[in-house]
C-alpha cells in the first residue's frame, strides 16, 4: 500500500494554485475528485457515486458513497435496503439517498496512479477554462493566429495562449491552409460540452467580412456610412448593402475606395476568387430588390408583403445574369433583402405585321380608275 499524506496534499493545493494561476477552490476540487476516483478504484465499483472532502484544518480526507434506498436491492454498489439504511439514518424512507462516509488513509499503487492522472487531466482542463475565460471578451473580434494542424474536417489554429478550431462550415471554400501560416480569424464562440471547452473560429461568416471592412473604411467608425445587410457564400461571392447617414456621401464609393483600394484590401485577405458586390441600400423595397439583383437589370418588381415573396421580371438577355451561376445571384439577393425572389422573363409583345404594300402600278391604276368615274 502507498500512504497518502493528506497534509502534503493540502500544502500542494496552495503551490499548484500559484503555479497554474488557478483559484485554490478549483485545485481543491480537482484533488477531491482525484481522491474519490482513487478510492473507487481500490474499494468500490465503476458506477458508484463517490465524492470526497478534504479538511484543510486537520489534514484529513473522507469519501462519501451515495446509495439509493430501495425495497429490493439489485446492486449493492448503488442501492441499499430500507433495513440497512435505517442503521445509518433512522428516519430513512424509500427513494432517499444515503451517504456513508469512509476515512481515507492509504491507496494501492494503481489507485495512487489513477489519482495522479485525474489531477493532471483536471488541472489541464481548469487551466484551459481560465484561458478561454480571457477570450470570452474577444468573441466578435478578429485576431491573428497560426495554423497548427490541418485535419480533414477542422483546422486547428494557435492564438497565443489558447488554440481554437475552424470547422469546415466556417472555412472559405477553396482556401488552402498550411501548417505555420499566419491567418486572421474571427472569434465566433466558445463551445462547451462533455469533452471540454472549445474556441470556435471562422473565416467564412458574414461578420468576418464586416470586420475587415471596418479596418479599411474609417467612415464606418465615425458613423457616416453603415452596413445594412450582408449575404455571403464564402469563397464565391458576397453581397453587402451599404448606406450613408450624411447627405452628399456616396456609400458605395466610400466602401470601394479610390481606384478600388479598400475593397481590394478585403479581397486580399479573403482571396480574389470571392467576388464582392457592394450595393446601395434603399428604404424603398422595390428599389432595394432591384439593386440587390445587380449586375442584372430589372424591368419590373411585384412584391407580396404578406408572403414575403417577390416576383421579378427581366428581359430575356438579363435572365441568366439575374439568376447567376447555379442560382447564386438570386439566392444571395434573397438573403440580403429578406424576400423569396422568383425570376420571370418579360414576354415582349410582337409588333403587329404591317399591311402588305401595293406595288406602284396598282396604285397608278387605282388613281386612273377613280379619275375616269
Amino acid at each position: 500500500m502507498e500512504e497518502i499524506n493528506i497534509k502534503q496534499l493540502v500544502l500542494a493545493v496552495h503551490t499548484i494554485a500559484e503555479e497554474k494561476n488557478l483559484p485554490e477552490e478549483t485545485v481543491m476540487s480537482v484533488i477531491e475528485q482525484a481522491i474519490a476516483a482513487a478510492w473507487r478504484r481500490d474499494n468500490g465499483e465503476r458506477d458508484q457515486e463517490v465524492r470526497s472532502e478534504l479538511n484543510i484544518n486537520d489534514g484529513t480526507a473522507k469519501v462519501f458513497v451515495a446509495r439509493e434506498v430501495v425495497e429490493e436491492v439489485g446492486s449493492d454498489a448503488v442501492e441499499i435496503s430500507l433495513v440497512d439504511a435505517k442503521k445509518v439514518k433512522k428516519d430513512a424512507v424509500i427513494g432517499d439517498i444515503i451517504e456513508e462516509s469512509h476515512d481515507v488513509t492509504s491507496f494501492g499503487r494503481v489507485a495512487a496512479q489513477t489519482a495522479k492522472q485525474v489531477v493532471l487531466q483536471r488541472l489541464r482542463e481548469a487551466e484551459r477554462e481560465v484561458v478561454l475565460g480571457e477570450y470570452e471578451d474577444k468573441i466578435g473580434t478578429v485576431v491573428n493566429g497560426t495554423v497548427q494542424r490541418v485535419e480533414p474536417r477542422v483546422i486547428r489554429v494557435e492564438l497565443g495562449k489558447a488554440s481554437g478550431i475552424i470547422p469546415q462550415s466556417e472555412q472559405i471554400q477553396g482556401e488552402y491552409y498550411t501548417v505555420g501560416n499566419r491567418i486572421k480569424v474571427y472569434i465566433k464562440d466558445i463551445e462547451r460540452d462533455n469533452r471540454g471547452s472549445q474556441l470556435i473560429l471562422s473565416r467564412g461568416n458574414e461578420e468576418f467580412v464586416a470586420y475587415l471592412f471596418r479596418q479599411e473604411v474609417p467612415e464606418l467608425e465615425t458613423g457616416a456610412v453603415e452596413i445594412k445587410a450582408i449575404a455571403r457564400e464564402a469563397g464565391r461571392r458576397t453581397k453587402i448593402a451599404v448606406a450613408s447617414t450624411v447627405p452628399g456621401i456616396d456609400p458605395v464609393g466610400t466602401f470601394v475606395g479610390g481606384h478600388g483600394t479598400r475593397v481590394q484590401a478585403v479581397m486580399n485577405e479573403i482571396g480574389s476568387q470571392e467576388k464582392i458586390d457592394i450595393i446601395a441600400f434603399d428604404e424603398n423595397q422595390e428599389q432595394f430588390i432591384k439593386n440587390a439583383l445587380s449586375p442584372a437589370e430589372v424591368a419590373k418588381v411585384d412584391i407580396d408583403e404578406k408572403g414575403k415573396r417577390v416576383t421579378v421580371f427581366v428581359n430575356e438577355d438579363q435572365q441568366s445574369i439575374a439568376i447567376g451561376r447555379a442560382g447564386q445571384n438570386v439566392r444571395l439577393a434573397s438573403r440580403l433583402t429578406g424576400y423569396e425572389i422568383d425570376i420571370n422573363q418579360v414576354i415582349v409583345a410582337k409588333p403587329a405585321a404591317p399591311a402588305p404594300r401595293k406595288n406602284i402600278e396598282d396604285s397608278l391604276l387605282d388613281a386612273l380608275e377613280k379619275s375616269a368615274e
